[in-house]
């Protein structure tokens, strides 16, 4: 089972996203989300797009989950930040 997640963990996976390349990702596989070309993800949008990031050895899933995960961890951040502020709150009362 692994253990607790401590709040420096918390700072140490929000300091990794702040250094990613800027949101949305979004994953394109070549013959399900277009015809030509290799699979790539995109990084961001209109004038915040950054450079695509193609994977060597990641099936479709890994590379759909490394997308998602761009968009999935602030608001999993944010809830457990959420959910241990509610914890912190009833324990005083």
């Amino acid at each position: 089972m692994p253990s607790s997640l401590t709040d420096e963990d918390l700072l140490a996976m929000e300091q990794r996203l702040a250094a990613t390349q800027a949101a949305p990702w979004t994953s394109y596989v070549e013959g399900r989300d277009h015809t030509c070309g290799s699979d790539f993800i995109q990084t961001g949008e209109g004038a915040a797009r950054g450079e695509d990031i193609e994977l060597s050895g990641a099936t479709v899933a890994d590379q759909d989950f490394i997308a998602a995960a761009r968009q999935d961890m602030p608001r999993l951040l944010a809830e457990v930040r959420a959910l241990r502020k509610l914890l912190a709150s009833s324990r005083q009362q």
